[in-house]
């Protein structure tokens, strides 16, 4: 008997406690009361300042920093198992410089065969081409028959020393294709290839390399095609930088893509439409020490001055 009224006692207390909770919670939540019955709430503030346009009229846009020669994507024309990496994420390269290379030593190997075809062919165009000359100079000693034969041969002889030597050119091409090398001047923005890895030819879901010019850096801003209308090329621009609002510099107008697009990089927010196409406006801005990178977000106000939408005044004056 004792041992159920104990128990009896644990549950009340377990559930006057959980009411005690449940009240406090529901009690900081709750609105406050003031005088006269008027409930106001407690706005919550923000961690960090949304970015605020810093012109009147303006026409905002979600931008994604890139580089100013846009992200090139590094592949291989050639499939093959990684030998060398030249270069490591953050490396500054030059055009031309070598960024990896691929295993080579079936391809030298074969160029050590085309090189020993182009011997032997030049050896046979030269015998040919001595008994060539030698039964010209017998003149009618020689019947036309073979006189024909013998320049057919030095002629089918050039003709393999040309191929042989077009096939020592093909093999030569493939040879300096193993190594990749930089098409422009720029940094290593993601390296995604390692020594003994095999690297497939084409176009993958993922880029081996990364390169692009990161001085200066461009935005990429998507306006949407309601606003498309407002933006001028001479409009002055802002961009902030996602997250904190005061990290901004101010952007050159570059381009304007004139296809407009289906928007890929949706922002989160409940107004969002899937179906939202939208204009991409290319602007450029000196990095400088800004702690900004390639693939970040940035919010971007566009200047739109003299864009009201209404028709022009007519002239009244008779």
């Amino acid at each position: 008997m004792n041992i159920r009224r104990y128990l009896t006692t644990l549950a009340l207390l377990g559930v006057a406690l959980g009411l005690a909770v449940l009240f406090s919670i529901m009690h900081k939540g709750s609105p406050t009361m003031h005088a006269g019955g008027a409930t106001t709430t407690r706005a919550a503030r923000p961690m960090i300042a949304p970015a605020e346009s810093p012109f009147p009229t303006f026409v905002a846009g979600a931008g994604i920093v890139e580089a100013s020669t846009e992200n090139i994507a590094i592949g291989t024309p050639l499939a093959g198992i990684a030998a060398d990496i030249y270069v490591g994420v953050g490396s500054q390269v030059r055009r031309g410089d070598p960024l990896f290379s691929l295993d080579s030593r079936a391809t030298r190997a074969e160029l050590l065969v085309r090189r020993a075809a182009v011997d032997v062919a030049d050896v046979r165009l030269a015998d040919a081409e001595n008994e060539f000359a030698r039964v010209r100079s017998l003149g009618d000693a020689i019947s036309v028959k073979e006189r024909d034969q013998r320049r057919y041969a030095a002629m089918l002889a050039q003709t393999q020393l040309a191929l042989a030597r077009a096939e020592l050119r093909s093999t030569e091409t493939d040879l300096a294709r193993m190594t990749v090398r930089a098409p422009v001047d720029g940094e290593v923005l993601q390296l995604k290839l390692h020594p003994g890895e095999f690297a497939a030819a084409g176009a993958g879901a993922q880029p081996l390399l990364l390169l692009g010019t990161v001085e200066p850096m461009n935005v990429r801003v998507d306006v949407d095609e309601n606003d498309a209308w407002r933006v001028e090329h001479s409009a002055r621009a802002m961009a902030f930088l996602k997250g904190n609002a005061t990290i901004k510099t101010p952007l050159e107008f570059v381009r304007l893509e004139p296809y407009v697009v289906p928007k890929r990089a949706l922002t989160g927010e409940s107004t969002e439409r899937v179906d939202t196409r939208v204009l991409q406006a290319i602007y450029r801005f000196e990095r400088g020490d800004l702690p900004i990178y390639v693939g970040q977000q940035m919010h971007v106000f566009i200047e739109a001055v003299g864009h009201t939408g209404q028709p022009p005044a007519q002239d009244d004056r008779s």
